[in-house]
């Protein structure tokens, strides 16, 4: 599998754990082993790679320069609280306190696909994105990415 499709919505327990959906465990590639890496995303949200889509990603930030200081910082935000998690006999992944927090989420959660990754909202905030966001600026954002040069697909 080379990227994620769907979107599910999950319900975090009291200890901050949640239900892997049938529908995400079906695309994770045995490559991974069962073994994930959740970290910040961009949007206040948190990503979670199959562990075989994080090695790459990790590999090239670990070959950046230490002596630029943009480097750094990309590197102290983007992995600050990146943790390994395995999903337990019963298929949740226990989300780090501190992750939960950073995402402000406490109960009702939403998991989307998003490419090689799948991010993990909190239900409202997610909603909230996509009321805030109309359909004339998702074209707008379409013909920016997706319309010109190397981008110039057909969807």
């Amino acid at each position: 599998m080379t990227g994620f499709l769907g979107e599910y919505e999950a319900t975090l327990d009291a200890k901050g754990r949640f239900l892997l959906p049938a529908g995400f465990k079906k695309q994770v590639s045995e490559a991974a082993g069962g073994q994930f890496v959740i970290n910040r995303g961009f949007e206040k949200c948190l990503s979670l790679y199959p562990m075989n889509e994080w090695q790459p990603i990790f590999e090239r930030i670990s070959k950046l320069n230490d002596f630029d200081p943009k480097v750094r910082e990309f590197r102290r935000y983007f992995l600050n609280g990146a943790t390994i998690l395995e999903l337990d006999s019963a298929g949740r992944l226990l989300v780090p306190k501190n992750l939960l927090s950073y995402a402000n989420m406490e109960k009702d959660i939403v998991l989307a696909a998003a490419s090689n990754k799948i991010e993990i909202w909190d239900k409202g905030k997610y909603q909230e994105f996509f009321e805030n966001f109309s359909p004339g600026a998702f074209s707008d954002l379409a013909q920016q990415v997706m319309g010109g040069g190397d981008n110039n697909i057909s969807i």
